[in-house]
């Protein structure tokens, strides 16, 4: 019985090389289906079927995922001011990678479709950005935890997480950030100027006597110079309050010490300068 062993080697070998070859393939084609997915729309929508698919283990690609919840009854704000941007993103990375050379799929999953895999993942606010690294291939990485992008300050632009992602993604291409041409904005702001450049051509022969008016400019000089000088440019810097509660509930006009002022004691102030003074 000693070729039995010998045997049984011979056989677990070409099926251990069948098994990586065909889990290889797999994963090839999962990404190759979810690809053409995203060339046609970027970022894909998900729900935990297709979450999972993308997802599993082995695979040669990375996942950016982004779970959120866009619904108005969750009241997530966060969610709703970073979605547009995050679109941005999906687009602009799929215009500049057609080919899939990045092996990176961006996609959204709401937890409207989601709801098992929130759970699963222990979520209790959004949105969050898991970035899922390959386990097989050339860029493999050791750990298969996804990493998670840090949203506490505030919510990023497209081109932020785009940084965000090449730092984890070397050796690869980082397609920049391509945004559409607001032709709407473009057209309000022509017919505007053109609109305001109207009106003053109209006008101008009101408008001129009272620009070349010594008295006019005199005016708004001494009015800034008051300004100034009783403190509203430290106002601007400091952001003072405009006024403040004494602690016995009335209100206090006039801050104590010589490093603090409130907006009204500026003003104040410029009155009293402006009030004339007899001559001895």
């Amino acid at each position: 019985m000693r070729w039995l062993p010998a045997l049984v080697s011979l056989v677990a070998l070409p099926l251990g090389s069948f098994a990586a070859k065909s889990s290889s393939s797999s994963s090839a084609d999962r990404f190759q289906t979810f690809h053409t997915q995203a060339v046609s729309s970027s970022p894909i929508k998900l729900a935990d079927a297709s979450y999972k698919k993308l997802t599993s283990a082995p695979r040669d690609y990375s996942v950016a995922v982004l779970l959120t919840a866009l619904d108005a009854k969750y009241g997530c704000q966060l969610c709703g001011m970073f979605q547009p941007e995050w679109d941005v993103l999906g687009k602009s990375w799929v215009k500049g990678d057609k080919s899939g050379d990045s092996r990176l799929i961006l996609s959204t999953l709401d937890f409207t479709d989601g709801r098992d895999t929130f759970m699963s993942l222990g979520l209790q606010t959004a949105p969050v950005l898991l970035l899922f690294q390959p386990t097989t291939g050339p860029h493999a990485v050791p750990s298969p935890d996804p990493i998670r992008y840090d949203f506490a300050n505030g919510v990023p632009n497209a081109e932020v997480v785009r940084d965000w992602l090449a730092r984890h993604l070397p050796d690869r291409p980082h397609p920049l950030i391509y945004r559409p041409v607001n032709y709407v904005r473009w057209v309000v702001s022509t017919v505007s100027f053109l609109g305001v450049l109207g009106v003053i051509f109209k006008l101008w022969p009101y408008l001129l006597p009272i620009l070349q008016n010594r008295n006019v400019w005199a005016g708004l000089s001494l009015v800034g110079i008051l300004l100034f000088t009783s403190g509203h440019m430290f106002n601007q810097i400091r952001k003072v309050p405009y006024v403040a509660g004494d602690g016995r509930g009335g209100i206090s006009y006039f801050a104590g010490g010589f490093q603090s002022q409130y907006g009204l004691e500026t003003q104040i102030i410029a009155f009293i300068c402006k009030l004339p003074t007899e001559s001895p």
